[in-house]
């Protein structure tokens, strides 16, 4: 399974970066023996249309003919479910179990979601109800990822 997020946004070098990257290259490489073949990042830049409704519909159709065929969405939006790091395993694992060829893990502009991205998500989950910059979300996905890897495959990171 190949894992991607999807972002609208593009994060500078600095130490948010770092800290994605360091998280993402744990999850490649605890995932392996999950079967998890690659981790990517895609960059979309935030649309410059007129309107809230024109710009996330604009954001929406980037993300979306980006995506491999076959793929399964994970929405983050403040709308969606709250789950434990357990929980987000048992996600993952799920999509892992049914041959899932890639998984990818979508997030939003400064005014969410296209209509469209929420339709096509299998599922829509959150970080919490309060607001995050996308770089803020990122790290935490990408930590989220890596825990995943190891509550999957019986590491003791994760203590909860």
């Amino acid at each position: 399974m190949q894992w991607m997020i999807g972002a609208i946004g593009r994060m500078k070098a600095g130490p948010e970066t770092d800290l994605v990257t360091r998280y993402l290259d744990r999850a490649k490489k605890s995932g392996r023996a999950l079967g998890i073949t690659r981790v990517d990042v895609r960059e979309f830049s935030e649309s410059r249309k007129g309107s809230v409704g024109e710009r996330k519909q604009d954001e929406a159709g980037s993300l979306l003919s980006a995506l491999p065929k076959g793929s399964v969405i994970v929405a983050l939006d403040e709308t969606g479910k709250s789950l434990t790091s357990k929980q987000f395993a048992s996600l993952v694992n799920q999509q892992l179990q049914s041959g899932t060829s890639c998984l990818v893990f979508v997030i939003g502009g400064p005014d969410g979601h296209g209509t469209e991205i929420l339709e096509n998500a299998s599922q829509t989950i959150s970080f919490g109800q309060a607001t995050w910059p996308h770089q803020m979300v990122r790290i935490m996905l990408a930590e989220q990822l890596y825990r995943v890897t190891t509550i999957l495959n019986g590491h003791p990171y994760h203590r909860a």
